[in-house]
């Protein structure tokens, strides 16, 4: 009998983003993120700022942390290698400490990947060095704490790879 893998819901996962004090998540929602995106925009403690494309994600981040708010950006690692010019510019050049929630498209649990983004998202995020963290269940989503907590003492950006998908 197969054993189940333990399952990332959105609601605790909101949770934790609320719990580091989070007031917007900037994102560019994807089809598989259903979930995430329903219990986002139903909860009046945050607000969601849609994007078109990654790249802009930063920037309209350092514009809320300009004008005193607690953003979160949510992109897909896809959109991160889109995004490397506004991530040097604004995040790593102007110090910004942000939360970068970074879903890990080709992330197979450990076993050796095949889909060059999931095999380039770690030496991508290490070659600017930014610290990450690897989330995949309601037992680990603490670590969003632990990288907020982080960005906010190294006044940088650090990643969590969320390495499933949302219940």
């Amino acid at each position: 009998m197969a054993t189940s893998q333990a399952s990332l819901t959105a609601r605790r996962f909101v949770e934790e983003l609320k719990r580091c004090g989070i007031t917007h998540i900037v994102w560019l929602p994807d089809s598989e993120a259903r979930f995430m995106y329903d219990t986002i925009v139903t909860d009046p403690a945050l607000t969601l700022v849609p994007v078109c494309r990654e790249g802009e994600a930063f920037g309209v981040a350092m514009g809320l942390i300009i004008g005193g708010k607690t953003p979160a950006v949510m992109i897909q690692n896809t959109g991160l290698f889109e995004s490397g010019d506004s991530i040097r510019g604004m995040t790593l050049d102007y110090k910004l400490p942000l939360l970068t929630l970074i879903g890990y498209r080709g992330w197979r649990h450990g076993q050796p990947m095949s889909d060059s983004a999931g095999v380039f998202t770690g030496r991508y995020l290490d070659a600017w060095g930014i610290k990450h963290y690897l989330v995949e269940s309601d037992q680990e989503v603490a670590l969003i704490s632990t990288a907020f907590r982080e960005a906010q003492e190294l006044s940088q950006p650090v990643a969590v790879l969320i390495g499933t998908e949302y219940e």
